[in-house]
């Protein structure tokens, strides 16, 4: 064998790499400032716009408590007609004290046109005493919290009488089978149910899509505390259930559990800035969060926030050009291509277009 071989052989290798380098290289096409920018924009979230003049016309509604989307993509609101939830609702035990009044007779659930605002359709009278949460799953089930009667309930669809029944009526309790002025369902696609309680209780229940107890969040053994877990929704992807912690002025997402118990004892994702507020109710899209606060200081605007909780960071302020009043509810289209803001002090709800940012 010729002893030169090897480096001929290696110095031919070495030229085919450096050609191909060369090729590579030469075709590659420049990119842009304009191309760079847009990557970028594509990596920010789509911003909420306020729809103008929407609803066309004045609904004439009492607090609206609640607010969800259903599968048609129509807002389905929740509200409180001519009943005020204000410091004569309860006394010191938590009990109702307008138990007389009967139920609200007008009715309380309307779903909405999401072009128009004009009402389809309603129901909800002569049931509810003082409405407070409505969720709607992907099965079009209903699930409603009264905190006037310390209840939760599952309503298939177009029936009125629910299917199951959390907490016992007007009795309020902090043990497994009495709730204390609920605030809030969700539902994760496994059936698992997710159902804040609430004013009194500060904690989350878990149960099984049967009704049945699974899990307490916070659990004895783990370092979380909730005051007033005012809303609730999930994150799947992560295995994140967010609770809109309202006294703690943040957003806690504790491991949800969905598909197995491997890092369910992980610390809970924690969002909490100093200008966050009482953060009133969470919705999600994909990973992120669509939250809504309420009146905490002057010093402090009533506003929407963008939330990423990987990072745990606010990355996104916005409201309707005429500002919020007191928003109690926000609810994320199920196709993600607006949101829906319900206040309770102006009664009014909102539609926000999610658009691309500029």
């Amino acid at each position: 064998m010729n002893v030169k071989q090897p480096y001929v052989i290696a110095a031919i290798a070495i030229s085919i790499v450096v050609i191909v380098v060369i090729i590579f290289t030469s075709s590659r096409k420049e990119v842009s400032k304009e191309e760079v920018g847009a990557v970028v924009a594509d990596d920010r979230p789509d911003v909420p716009k306020a729809v103008k003049d929407w609803p066309h016309e004045d609904l004439k509604l009492g607090q609206i408590s609640g607010v969800s989307v259903n599968s048609a993509f129509q807002p389905v609101i929740f509200h409180r007609a001519d009943r005020v939830f204000d410091q004569y609702t309860f006394n010191a035990t938590s009990h109702f004290q307008h138990i007389d009044k009967g139920p609200i007779t007008e009715a309380t659930v309307l779903t909405l046109d999401p072009h128009t605002g004009k009402v389809l359709g309603r129901w909800g009278d002569n049931i509810f005493y003082m409405p407070h949460g409505l969720t709607i799953d992907r099965h079009e089930n209903l699930w409603i919290t009264d905190v006037a009667m310390h209840q939760g309930f599952k309503f298939k669809p177009g029936e009125l009488e629910p299917t199951l029944v959390f907490g016992k009526k007007f009795q309020p309790g902090s043990d497994v089978n009495r709730l204390c002025m609920p605030t809030s369902f969700a539902i994760a696609s496994t059936g698992e149910i997710f159902l804040a309680d609430g004013y009194c209780n500060s904690r989350v229940l878990k149960y099984n899509a049967l009704g049945k107890l699974l899990k307490v969040i916070p659990s004895k053994d783990e370092f979380l505390s909730l005051q007033i877990p005012h809303g609730i929704t999930l994150i799947e992807p992560l295995d994140r259930v967010c609770i809109a912690d309202r006294e703690n002025m943040r957003v806690v997402c504790p491991r949800a559990g969905l598909y197995s118990l491997h890092g369910t004892k992980d610390p809970p994702l924690t969002i909490q800035e100093p200008d966050m507020g009482k953060v009133y109710d969470v919705s999600s899209k994909g990973t992120l969060i669509y939250a809504v606060n309420g009146p905490t200081s002057s010093l402090i605007p009533i506003e929407g926030l963008t939330i990423d909780p990987q990072t745990e960071k606010i990355i996104d302020r916005w409201s309707p050009p005429e500002g919020f009043g007191l928003p109690h509810a926000i609810a994320v289209c199920p196709n993600g291509s607006s949101l829906y803001v319900a206040e309770i002090h102006p009664n009014r709800i909102w539609k926000f277009e999610l658009v691309a940012p500029k």
